[in-house]
Formats: C-alpha cells, structure tokens, sequence
C-alpha cells in the first residue's frame, strides 16, 4: 500500500510510553548568527584606551560576541561599519582612542531563511509528534549556501506555527536536494528527542531503490545483501564530493549499507539499499566506489538516461517505532515518474509486491 501508514494492520503496540531525554540536535550546522527580526539593528561605541592600535573587525568582534568574526568582516566590506561618521570597508583598518565606531548589524542569510513560505508539502501521514512526507526530487530540506529559500524547513514553518520551537522546525534527518521519497519530521519536542536517540541507534529502517549503471556482479537477483562497508569522507581532491576512504585513512567515518539486487539488464541494474548509517552521500558514494554509480548522478560518473537528469535515487520505505505510542509503523513511496522512465530505458523491472512487510534486511 503505497504512501500510507501501516498502524492499523501492522501495528505492534508497545506496553511503555517512550520517555523524553534530551539528546544533541543531530544535524551540525547551525546558522553563523542569528538576529532577531529583519531589521537592522545600528549600534555604536567610542574606542577606549585599551583598544588603541586594533583592527577594526577585531574591535567589533569583542562588542558583539554574538556574530563571528568572517560575518562582521562581510558586513564591513558592504559599508555596513562607519569610522567617525564615514564608511569604512577594510576589516584591517586601525582604530584609535577617541574614535567613533558604528555599525549596521543586518541579519545574516541564515537568520533571513528561517521564515515560514507556503510550499506544497506531500504529507503521507501526520500526528501530534511526527509527519512523513514524500519529498520531491528539487526540494532543498534545510536552508544553506544557493538555497535560502524554498526549503522543506521553510514549508514546516508556515504548516505549523509551533514548529518554531523545535530545532531544525522538527528536521531530524535528510535526503539529498536531488533524492527523492520519504522523511520523517518531529511536531513535538519528544518525538525530536526520541526519533534522533533511534535514528543514532539505527533503529529506524530506510530502505532506498537505486538505478545504477552496470550489470552487477556480487550477487544474483533476489539473493541476499552484499554488504559496503568502506568508511567516507571528505574528497580531498574536490571538497563537493565525499570519498570511500581506506580502513587506516584519517577523517572517514564508519559507513555501511547493504545492497540486494531486485533486476539487472544489460549496463544497468535495479537495487535495493537499506542504510545502517547515515553519512552524506552514502549510497552513491559506496556504489560509486564499487563501480556502479547512479544513472543521473554526474558528481559520481554517473550518466543521465532519458528523463532522469539527477540521481536515480528514492528514498522507497521507512519504517521505525512511533515514538510516543511505540506502534511499528511503515510506509512504502511510489515510484516518480522520471525514475519508472529510467527503469523502462534500461530495461529492468520491479514487483513491490514482493517486498518484506515491515521491511527486512
């Protein structure tokens, strides 16, 4: 049953609610600075004695502690500092005692994209602490360098107004800009601290159809898993890409995901991963290093194959335990359109039919 939950038919209710524990927010990249609001906030001080001699980024990152260094460094070069009342665009310039300093401390693009956007949002199932939605292949789920706005996080914020309170507006984990399916998104604080414990604990089961390029040659169809275990890393030679790095390699974290051929056809194959971890990349990067890149996926050697331009990659089936109830729960994503396109160029076929229910492997 394609897009639907599976509570009612498959449920498994457990005797003891789950309890609320903090955990870290599991994704590390938070805003440089946040100001509040939109308007710029315009400050100033006269330089002691003290500070005689020093730059004026270095006197400005002392009075505003809140704002890295690199960002006031950005807002002098755009005449947003004044020295004595004229602009001043060096972040080298000295100050002297005496002098006076302003500052126009505008909001940073991070602070601007944490803003609520109506977006068409494909929701699959909602509670009070979780959403699975069907993400499309194009959305950006959280704001970030060339994608400010337009984001899954800002489509949260305009469906739920009390999603302004949770971290990441409930975003406990992430596809790629350009992967398609299924992601579960917390609408309360103990479904975020519950989903991030199973998601660390892999307890949460994400299981993804791949088409790659290759006939592969570690299994046969329908047999059991090949396990990719290479650690991954950044790509020293290109810092866009990650990299299976060897087992002794420095700044490679543990990664595997386990492979299961569904059908093959001559130069392409149809695969089933399901992640044990969860690392940028994972799946194109293991494949990739194996020798069978994603059709579409040109960062990893991967060629476009009629409609699929981007990476014939779907986020297909998710399964886990709702964190409050502890009801087993799962959903199965249809396939898009310019993925079945890529399937029937190259030949292959798939029978959801025959998948495991809840998922195995």
């Amino acid at each position: 049953m394609a897009g639907v939950g599976c509570s009612e038919n498959y449920s498994q209710p457990s005797a003891k609610m789950k309890k609320q524990t903090e955990v870290p927010d599991p994704i590390a990249e938070e805003a440089d600075a946040i100001v509040d609001g939109e308007q710029a906030e315009r400050l100033a001080w006269t330089v002691d004695v003290g500070s005689h001699g020093e730059r004026i980024d270095r006197f400005l990152v002392s009075r505003v502690a809140s704002v890295s260094r690199s960002y006031l460094s950005q807002l002098i070069t755009q005449a947003a500092a004044t020295l004595n009342g004229a602009p001043c665009l060096k972040p080298a310039q000295k100050v002297r005692a005496g002098d006076e300093v302003g500052l126009e401390l505008r909001p940073t693009q991070q602070a601007m994209a944490f803003k609520a956007e109506p977006l068409d949002l494909s929701v699959v199932y909602e509670d009070e602490d979780i959403l699975v939605i069907d993400k499309p292949a194009g959305m950006v789920v959280h704001p970030g360098a060339g994608n400010w706005t337009g984001t899954l996080l800002n489509g949260l914020l305009h469906r739920y107004a009390d999603a302004v309170h949770l971290p990441r507006a409930g975003i406990v984990h992430r596809l790629d800009k350009d992967t398609s399916g299924l992601m579960v998104v917390a609408r309360s604080r103990i479904g975020f601290d519950v989903l991030t414990r199973e998601l660390a604990a892999r307890h949460v089961h994400r299981v993804y159809l791949a088409v790659a390029q290759g006939h592969w040659q570690r299994g046969e169809v329908g047999g059991g898993p090949i396990s990719l275990s290479q650690p991954i890393g950044r790509d020293n030679k290109n810092r866009l890409r990650m990299a299976a790095l060897d087992t002794q390699a420095t700044g490679g974290k543990p990664a595997r995901t386990d492979v299961y051929l569904l059908d093959a056809a001559p130069g392409f194959s149809l695969i089933r991963c399901k992640l044990h971890t969860g690392r940028t990349h994972q799946i194109r990067v293991h494949l990739a290093a194996a020798g069978y890149p994603l059709v579409g996926d040109t960062l990893y050697g991967g060629k476009p194959l009629h409609a699929m331009a981007r990476q014939a990659l779907h986020a297909h089936q998710l399964c886990f335990d709702h964190p409050v109830t502890g009801t087993l729960m799962a959903w199965v994503a249809p396939l898009p359109a310019d993925f079945k396109d890529a399937m029937d160029s190259a030949g292959l076929h798939y029978n959801g039919d025959l998948v495991a229910w809840p998922f195995e492997g």
